[in-house]
């Protein structure tokens, strides 16, 4: 029935009305906070790019989670800083790495946070690419192989779940073969199944210090006007055994995420990313919006759009603000 016989302000009208019939909801669960870790001892760092960001040495991480307990974040992924790069991005895959070093420590001082990793090479290599590099060209497979010991040494010093940013093709089956291999087969990866050449990762690379020292990462990472190609990314991954699929960035791809969710079956996780973040600190700075109500929109709109997992640099604020939402 039309108008006036129906009126959709009814259930406007009050608090209560809109929460009784409210579609989607954001929940601190849905969320995980992306951590740069370094070596070193009481470093908090911050990063110029990212208002609120910091590079923080294994100490003082162990001491900054203390509030992520306390809101009920469920989980963080680690990004590490390490003390030196090579063209093999050795310590990626170190024993004694710095990802390594901080997964063991936060595992033993809160074993039921959940500790995300993410493998790659691009943090690591003196090159800033996110594989082995010939004649100026990024290496497929020889690349597989490195992947596979930054996975199974992150997992063997505790991670709870593996994350391949790199795009290399195969990377999953490679990946989770390895971890059948030395018996981790209850070890989930979330999958960075379509992660686009996106104009929007600039400050993560001034945190990493991982930006590409020749060319750029196109050769491998999506072309950003695609969305037929991403399915089949993330039909891919998912035959070859990933467990959560994941589009990067978030807010200027939701088409692509709605797109997999009427899809796919499976878990999907969307990275809000450091130029989505920066810009909204910026706005927000000179007061041009307002922060809280900005943010939360977004990632509601994330869960509309079908995302199940957010990762995200407002975590702890978005956490906070969540305590006392309507």
């Amino acid at each position: 029935m039309a108008f006036p016989v129906t009126r959709l302000r009814r259930l406007r009208s009050s608090d209560t009305l809109r929460r009784m019939v409210r579609e989607n909801h954001l929940r601190i669960d849905d969320l995980i906070w992306p951590v740069f870790v370094t070596h070193g001892k009481g470093v908090k760092k911050a990063v110029s790019a990212m208002p609120g960001v910091y590079n923080y040495s294994v100490d003082v991480l162990l001491d900054e989670l203390k509030e992520v307990i306390a809101l009920g974040i469920p989980g963080i992924i680690l990004f590490g800083i390490p003390a030196h790069k090579d063209a093999v991005g050795s310590e990626g895959y170190a024993d004694d790495g710095i990802i390594q070093k901080a997964v063991r420590a936060v595992k033993d001082a809160y074993p039921d946070l959940l500790v995300v990793t993410d493998v790659c090479l691009c943090e690591y290599t003196d090159h800033g690419h996110c594989g082995i590099v010939k004649e100026g060209k990024v290496i497929n497979d020889t690349t597989l192989e490195l992947l596979q010991r930054c996975a199974i040494s992150h997992v063997s010093s505790g991670a709870d779940i593996v994350a391949p940013s790199d795009m290399m093709d195969g990377r999953i089956a490679a990946i989770r073969s390895a971890l059948d291999g030395e018996g981790y087969t209850d070890i989930p990866i979330m999958a960075y199944s379509a992660k686009f050449a996106s104009a929007f990762y600039g400050p993560f690379r001034e945190a990493a210090g991982s930006a590409p020292q020749f060319g750029d990462r196109k050769s491998y990472q999506m072309d950003s006007p695609n969305a037929r190609e991403a399915l089949r990314e993330i039909e891919s991954d998912m035959e070859e055994g990933a467990d959560i699929v994941m589009v990067k960035p978030a807010l200027a791809y939701m088409d692509i995420i709605r797109k997999a969710k009427d899809t796919f079956n499976l878990p999907m996780a969307a990275y809000n990313v450091s130029g989505e973040y920066s810009m909204v600190k910026a706005a927000a700075s000179q007061g041009w919006i307002d922060e809280k109500g900005v943010v939360l929109e977004y990632l509601t709109g994330l869960k509309r759009a079908g995302t199940d997992i957010i990762l995200t640099y407002h975590a702890l604020d978005a956490a906070r603000w969540l305590q006392y939402r309507d």
